[in-house]
């Protein structure tokens, strides 16, 4: 691990100066705890906020970002005026980060930072990530991955660093939450961020509530879905959620999977 935090540190020096893409997960924080590390103030984090971001995430990436102490910066990006993202197909993704970048680049160029950063790592190139390809179009580095670094070896890192959210759970866009082919909207958007909201201060914490029509599908960790229907006021939970805009409120047997959307995928899609 030693070995693989000085080759980091190696390749931001060769950089002097770099932008991060920070969305304040747990990958983006150690790239931008690292390029502090080694740049100082030659290093700048900038979070995009639109409709698929929670209000939770982006307040943990201004504490995050303050406690490193790196330059924090924050835009606005309109994925959500591209009918190409909103139609939700399976390259949605793409889309997202190609409105991303598109809005970093030239804000890049005018602040003077000759490279673009994000915090891919090694194992998401083996999951079908079409937003990867998107950053590399446009000349973004991902430090993780070029190095090897994995989602476990990063928690690992942040842990060593002494970052206290290493252990963070994963937080991609409301957007992931819903199935291929549906339309997303920003009212979607928002009924889905205040279930998870609602369900994160009942204490739950690694969570997904995915949303397809009318119905809000909650998905917890597998070992604890029986300490959650014996320890939840079901009937407060389902009316706060149909406050929200849903009508059917079920619960995933299966339980969480990180990207379990993509499982209907075909094996020549997933791999392009």
């Amino acid at each position: 691990m030693l070995q693989k935090l000085e080759q980091l540190k190696a390749l931001f020096a060769q950089m002097e100066r770099a932008l991060i893409a920070y969305s304040g997960g747990v990958d983006s924080t150690l790239v931008a705890k690292i390029a502090t590390d080694v740049l100082g103030d030659r290093a700048i984090a900038v979070t995009a906020v639109s409709p698929s971001l929670l209000p939770e995430e982006l307040e943990d990436a201004q504490v995050q970002a303050a406690q490193i102490g790196i330059v924090h910066k924050i835009i606005q990006t309109h994925e959500m005026d591209n009918p190409n993202y909103t139609s939700n197909p399976v390259n949605r993704c793409y889309f997202c980060k190609s409105e991303l970048h598109d809005t970093l680049k030239p804000l890049a160029k005018e602040w003077g930072y000759p490279y673009i950063v994000d915090g891919v790592n090694a194992d998401d190139l083996r999951d079908y990530r079409p937003g990867i390809q998107a950053a590399k179009e446009r000349g973004v580095r991902s430090p993780l991955a070029e190095i090897g670094v994995t989602k476990a070896e990063v928690r690992q890192l942040s842990q060593q660093l002494g970052l206290s959210w290493w252990d963070k759970p994963a937080q991609p866009c409301l957007s992931s939450r819903f199935p291929y082919g549906e339309e997303i909207t920003v009212s979607k958007l928002q009924r889905v961020g205040r279930a998870e909201i609602y369900l994160r201060k009942l204490g739950w914490q690694n969570l997904r509530v995915r949303s397809e029509g009318d119905t809000a599908r909650i998905e917890l960790m597998p070992d604890l879905i029986k300490d959650f229907v014996a320890q939840t006021d079901l009937v407060a939970l389902t009316a706060a959620f149909q406050s929200y805009g849903f009508v059917y409120v079920t619960l995933d047997l299966e339980g969480y999977r990180s990207g379990k959307l993509n499982q209907v995928l075909s094996a020549p899609m997933a791999s392009r």
